[in-house]
């Protein structure tokens, strides 16, 4: 497999040759670096990269954040600023909004790692979104939509079979009613009803399209979401002489982008958070940390011991419907606004947010081992575990997850040391 290349665009020197000797240490191919942003532009075009790292306060005229737009509009590649703290709070609420676009100088080599696997996996994701999107708009064409007509005045004039059937209305029921009588619209990002459509359309002769998240109320009460638009009809000179709203069912749609995003952040055996989505939710809570001086946190990293042998001695099948039990007792042990993700294997990791001190943390690992006292009973079997818990806590004002995790884990490797089944803050 050939190295994905990237682009460094970084007018300091110091820190783009430390950049490029760092991601070509973790098998990256960095085979430019510019400090001009007109230059980047062509290089991008010339070099085809994976991703491009750019400084959004370049020297020069034009600025990094525009040159951002531009490879990411022009050339649809993945782009990650690099910013300092100073500049990071000017541009968090606008162009750094987005989860794991960016990184704040100076940074530790794990993080660039991070980050930049984050983008190439963002970018590859919205990659499958968007084909996903594609494909299912194939085949709801060749289903056929579903058309409405009205006259100048927005009163239908003519439904088809497929309007019929996803309204619930009858073309001889709807004929000559206004359009809302039967097209019940809501916005449900705003939770408002929509006016009448062919009248919008009819007064300002442009296409309109549907919003974002419309939901249709059919005449039994159902909600469907549908997408399309309403466009104004014209006579052969020019005159309105009505609309056409023409839509269809998305609601497979839907469900499968919600699906798409469910897999990019859920664990598949558990459906407890995985390991991206729980950095996030870390990195999120450290940030909330810095702007309250009383808001306390901690980390629980939980290994099972004696996993192996169960999965030695009844298969892997038992061992991922135990992996399962423990994933929902785990979740009982804790409050409404903690996380609790599989990290991998059997290994978890917990985050208690908003605590009084460290001895939240350690009633919660108390609660889990006794949870896992009680068996599980699987197939006839019955099957119980403890676990090796290391516990980190805010107090030491940590500024990345990586770094926090990393504590949390050797505390975990020390209760193991001491005879399992126990916990050990790091200290």
């Amino acid at each position: 497999m050939l190295a994905r290349k990237i682009l460094v665009i970084e007018d300091e020197k110091i820190i783009s040759s430390k950049i490029r000797k760092s991601l070509q240490k973790l098998g990256y191919s960095v085979s430019e670096i510019t400090n001009s942003g007109e230059e980047a532009i062509k290089k991008v075009a010339e070099t085809h990269p994976h991703l491009v790292l750019i400084d959004v306060c370049l020297a020069g005229e034009v600025d990094g954040v525009h040159i951002a737009d531009i490879i990411h509009n022009r050339f649809h590649v993945p782009v990650i600023y690099l910013t300092d703290s100073s500049e990071y709070k000017t541009l968090y609420k606008n162009q750094l909004s987005e989860p794991f676009c960016y990184i704040v100088k100076p940074f530790i080599e794990s993080d660039l790692h991070f980050a930049v696997e984050m983008a190439l996996y963002k970018h590859q994701s919205k990659k499958i979104l968007y084909e996903e999107k594609q494909r299912l708009g194939s085949i709801i064409n060749s289903m056929g939509y579903a058309v409405i007509v009205t006259y100048a005045n927005g009163c239908i004039q003519m439904m088809n079979p497929r309007a019929e059937l996803i309204t619930g209305w009858k073309q001889s029921e709807a004929f000559g009613k206004d359009l809302v009588e039967v097209v019940s619209l809501v916005d449900k990002d705003v939770g408002e009803k929509i006016e009448n459509l062919a009248t919008n359309v009819i007064e300002t002769g442009k296409v309109l399209n549907l919003p974002e998240n419309c939901t249709l109320i059919t005449k039994e009460g159902k909600e469907i979401v549908i997408g399309d638009n309403v466009a104004p009809i014209l006579d052969q000179n020019g005159n309105i002489t009505g609309a056409v709203l023409v839509f269809q069912d998305i609601t497979k749609r839907k469900e499968t982008e919600a699906q798409l995003i469910r897999n990019a952040f859920y664990d598949g055996l558990t459906a407890l958070p995985n390991r991206v989505l729980f950095l996030d939710r870390l990195r999120q809570t450290i940030e909330r940390s810095k702007r309250r001086s009383d808001y306390y946190f901690a980390v629980l990293f939980l290994d099972l011991d004696g996993f192996k042998e169960i999965n030695d001695r009844f298969g892997h099948g038992i061992g991922d419907d135990f992996l399962v039990a423990i994933a929902r007792r785990l979740e009982l042990c804790l409050r409404g606004g903690d996380t609790v993700a599989r990290f991998g294997g059997d290994e978890f990791t917990i985050l208690l947010e908003d605590i009084k001190d460290i001895t939240d943390a350690t009633n919660v690992a108390k609660r889990i081992q006794d949870s896992l006292r009680s068996p599980v009973n699987l197939n006839g079997y019955q099957l119980s575990t403890t676990a090796s818990i290391g516990i980190t806590w805010n107090f030491s004002n940590y500024e990345e997850p990586a770094t926090l995790l990393r504590d949390a884990d050797i505390a975990m490797y020390r209760a193991k040391r001491q005879g399992k089944a126990t916990y050990t803050i790091f200290s």
